[in-house]
């Protein structure tokens, strides 16, 4: 059994009450999730996952409902997946999907009056950001997947996720180090054959910090994706 003290539940609390209302939905899966398996009350069978996995995902942030024209942002994701069946509710199939990734990332400051002059420093880092970046983002993903069946062969599936990432520079938006990863997908499941599954579809990111360090503006994206699943059973 897991026991946070007094003070620990206080800060989470506080990073809690900080939190738009879709990401305290999403950290409240992820909570209610980890604290049922730190209790036992999800049964070993379930730790076995019954199908594996492979995605890919382009995004970038110009796009129709983003588009922020102080910078550019795209991003290259390489997903490992391990799906486990959750049980079916109101004819939907739950699953939930661990995802072990990397990411590429591409970003350049457009703007640079983003950057404030009361700021320390703020014409080296007015140079340094708008400079391109190459940069790197590292972690697991949790994400809650909905399937529902259109026919014995096709599913469309819909998705909430939560990420815990490190990114490996700075940027006028976001601090280097630990960071959250926030996805919503939409998209279509199709078995080819009993043991093999494609997937193709969209989503929505964001990804942030939590106001653990500055700054913490983020980045938001819209992607294109597509994966590759094998059933083990």
């Amino acid at each position: 059994m897991i026991i946070l003290t007094v003070e620990k539940q206080k800060r989470l609390l506080k990073c809690f009450a900080k939190t738009s209302l879709m990401r305290k939905k999403i950290l409240f899966f992820v909570l209610v999730s980890f604290v049922l398996f730190a209790n036992g009350q999800v049964k070993k069978s379930y730790l076995k996952p019954y199908k594996i996995g492979f995605l890919h995902n382009y995004g970038v942030n110009e796009n129709f409902i983003f588009d922020d024209p102080d910078y550019t942002y795209a991003t290259n994701t390489y997903k490992l997946q391990a799906f486990y069946k959750l049980g079916t509710w109101k004819k939907l199939n739950l699953e939930l999907i661990v995802q072990p990734q990397t990411q590429s990332l591409n970003h350049q400051l457009i703007n640079k009056f983003f950057v404030k002059s009361d700021q320390e420093n703020f014409e080296e880092k007015r140079v340094e950001f708008t400079q391109p970046k190459k940069m790197s983002l590292y972690g697991v993903e949790f994400g809650l997947v909905a399937l529902k069946e259109i026919t014995t062969k096709l599913y469309f599936q819909a998705g909430i996720s939560l990420g815990f990432m490190s990114i490996n520079k700075r940027t006028e938006r976001m601090a280097k180090g630990f960071t959250f990863l926030e996805n919503f997908t939409l998209g279509i499941s199709y078995f080819s054959t009993k043991k093999t599954n494609f997937y193709l579809g969209a989503n929505m990111g964001h990804v942030s910090n939590l106001n653990f360090q500055k700054p913490n503006d983020g980045y938001n994206i819209l992607g294109l994706e597509i994966g590759f699943s094998y059933l083990l059973k």
